[in-house]
C-alpha cells in the first residue's frame, strides 16, 4: 500500500498529470474543454487558489493550492471526473493516466515564478512547437496574463505573480508575460529535472 504524501496547506504545488504511455487524452477541443471543466466543477465544493496551467496533449501542469481540503482529494476528484467523461465520450475502456500524479511543492516566492513560468512555456518548448506566440496558445493561463482584461475563471489568481517579479519588471501581469517569454525555465518532473 503506497502511503500518502505529506500535504502543506499553506504551500503551491505543482502538479503534473500524464496520459497512460503517454497517449493524447487531451488531444481535442472537447478534451481541453473537459478537463477545464473538471477542475471549475470540483472548485465549487473543494475551493483552491491556482497561480498557472496548461493543458497538453498528453498531460497537464498545474500550480495549486487548495484552501481547505488536502491535495490529494482535490486531484483524485479531478481526475476520475476526466476520466469518466473521457471514458464515455471516447469508449474507452480501462485506465487513461500513467500513473499517481506528480506533486512537487514550492517553497519560495521565486519558485513561483520559476515553476509558473516554466508551466507556461510549455507550449513553445515541445521538439515541435504548438504555437509561434505564446499568447495564442488558448489552452493555459498564460494568455489570461498576457491580456489581463479577458474573463478569468473564478480559481485563477492573477494578483500574487506579478507582486513576486524582481527589477527591473514592472508588478503588472503584463510584465509578468514578459517575464515568462524572456527566462527559459526548468523544473522537477516526476523526479527528473525535465527540459521538455
Amino acid at each position: 500500500m503506497t502511503r500518502r504524501r505529506e500535504f502543506n496547506p499553506a504551500s503551491y504545488y505543482h502538479v503534473i498529470m500524464r496520459g497512460n504511455n503517454r497517449q493524447p487524452i487531451f488531444g481535442s477541443k472537447e478534451d481541453m474543454f473537459e478537463l477545464k471543466r473538471a477542475f471549475l466543477h470540483v472548485h465549487q465544493d473543494y475551493p483552491f487558489t491556482v497561480l498557472a496551467w496548461c493543458f497538453m496533449t498528453n498531460h497537464y501542469h498545474i500550480l495549486i493550492k487548495p484552501v481547505n481540503d488536502p491535495l490529494h482529494k482535490i486531484m483524485s476528484l479531478v481526475n476520475r471526473r476526466y476520466s469518466q467523461s473521457y471514458s464515455k465520450r471516447h469508449g474507452h475502456i480501462g485506465r487513461i493516466y500513467q500513473k499517481r500524479y506528480f506533486a512537487k511543492e514550492v517553497e519560495s516566492r521565486m519558485g513561483l515564478l520559476t515553476v509558473s513560468s516554466y508551466i507556461h512555456r510549455n507550449p513553445i518548448e515541445t521538439k515541435q512547437p504548438m504555437v509561434e506566440r505564446l499568447e495564442q496558445y488558448p489552452y493555459s493561463s498564460f494568455p489570461l496574463y498576457w491580456d489581463d482584461v479577458l474573463p478569468a475563471p473564478s480559481f485563477l489568481d492573477r494578483e500574487l505573480l506579478r507582486g513576486l517579479l524582481p527589477e527591473p519588471f514592472d508588478q503588472t501581469n503584463a510584465a509578468y508575460a514578459m517575464y515568462c517569454l524572456t527566462y527559459r525555465q526548468f523544473a522537477e518532473e516526476d523526479g527528473l529535472v525535465a527540459d521538455e
